[in-house]
């Protein structure tokens, strides 16, 4: 299907879309917390003529544009999220962050200008049939922010029969989009196991239950999960992330308790399911042996994020018909991080793609201290967002 490119149009405000953008990523926010953004969000869509529904999941909120035409009923949700990480910038150009130890380090801010752009063309021409919906989400990094929107009703209120959403991808050049139907991200899991032993003298460890010995040796034994129990045509990933026991100061006591908390990320519900079974298997039987006790606990923090394969698919097609064939991946590798629109999406069809912003090669990835978003791709992925709608 032929496809008019409103990327000449959005040329025209391409330079107010970044000093915006850069002013987000000037005073960035961290999840549900996002007080400033979402009301310079809620003003600019209010500017624009767009209905503007506010508070939905905290700080979240909703913009409805209705188009020319809404015989087909469609009605089709495009997702940006827009909080920042804890963490120190170390760049030094002039719209760094003004807040110490916050950086927006994963180019949420260029997905919330992108979404803005995307509202821009379309609230003006509005040439499409049915209904967008812009959601605005907080609390991607770690909080769920995507749930607290579901919970207050966003697919109640607004019944979207697909859901859509970009995230940049400095390991892809500028410009690319990449995409596959099915797994583009993996669950997300915490673990924790405290092991509980007898304290001590480090001088008379025989009357001792030392948990630090146990703890090496469950984190060896971990690493055998992945290799001895996952097919090989499987994905899965066991790190153990933090070891806290006793106190650097007191260099001849042997501790009582010993924590061990790492992350674990699948594609598979059944492969999910065995890793947490070994890992209570082998902690507990390991520190049986040397007489202490181990305990898990395991937390499901995001599912795996798995595109539905035609609405994958669709977004393929028009980024094909907006940009080219020969700058869209179809088969891009999934990932083994994770994103909470993969709750939208176990409650809807829908996809969710790569736009490549390159970096990579200089260093710049996504939750570096040196990264910045690429404002050169924000007029591929406004346009892409809005021919979804027209297409």
């Amino acid at each position: 299907m032929a496809l008019r490119s409103p990327l000449e149009a959005i040329r025209k405000f391409h330079d107010d879309l970044t000093l915006l953008r850069r002013d987000l990523h000037a005073h960035p926010e961290l999840g549900f917390e996002e007080v400033r953004t979402s009301g310079i969000v809620a003003k600019a869509l209010e500017l624009l003529g767009v209905e503007v529904h506010r508070n939905i999941g905290k700080t979240g909120l909703v913009g409805i544009i209705h188009g020319r035409r809404c015989d087909s009923g469609r009605m089709i949700g495009l997702r940006a999220d827009m909080d920042a990480l804890p963490m120190a910038e170390d760049n030094a150009f002039a719209h760094r962050s003004s807040k110490p130890g916050l950086m927006h380090g994963c180019g949420h801010d260029g997905h919330t200008t992108i979404l803005l752009g995307a509202a821009r063309y379309l609230s003006r021409t509005r040439n499409f049939d049915g209904t967008a919906v812009l959601i605005f989400q907080p609390a991607e990094e770690g909080l769920g922010g995507a749930r607290a929107m579901m919970d207050d009703g966003l697919f109640d209120t607004y019944p979207c029969n697909e859901i859509y959403a970009l995230h940049n991808w400095p390991g892809l050049p500028a410009g690319k989009v990449g995409i596959n139907p099915g797994p583009m991200m993996a669950a997300s899991d915490r673990f924790e196991i405290v092991i509980e032993g007898k304290g001590g003298h480090g001088a008379h460890p025989y009357q001792t239950i030392d948990p630090v010995v146990a703890a090496g040796q469950i984190i060896t034994a971990t690493q055998s999960i992945v290799s001895r129990n996952v097919n090989p045509l499987d994905s899965a990933v066991v790190s153990i992330c933090s070891v806290q026991a006793g106190n650097p100061g007191a260099m001849s006591v042997i501790p009582r308790e010993a924590r061990l908390v790492g992350t674990v990320r699948t594609f598979r519900r059944t492969v999910q399911e065995m890793v947490e079974t070994r890992l209570r298997d082998l902690s507990s039987s390991i520190a049986a042996a040397f007489g202490a006790t181990a305990t898990l606990k395991y937390d499901r923090i995001y599912p795996a994020t798995i595109n539905t394969p035609r609405e994958a698919n669709f977004v393929a097609d028009v980024a094909t018909a907006m940009l080219g064939k020969e700058n869209v991946i179809r088969d891009l590798t999934p990932s083994m991080g994770a994103e909470d629109f993969s709750f939208m999406l176990q409650g809807r069809p829908g996809a969710y793609f790569r736009l490549g912003q390159g970096g990579a090669e200089q260093g710049c990835f996504l939750h570096s201290s040196n990264y910045d978003f690429n404002d050169a791709v924000i007029r591929g992925g406004s346009g892409c967002l809005d021919s979804i709608l027209r297409f």
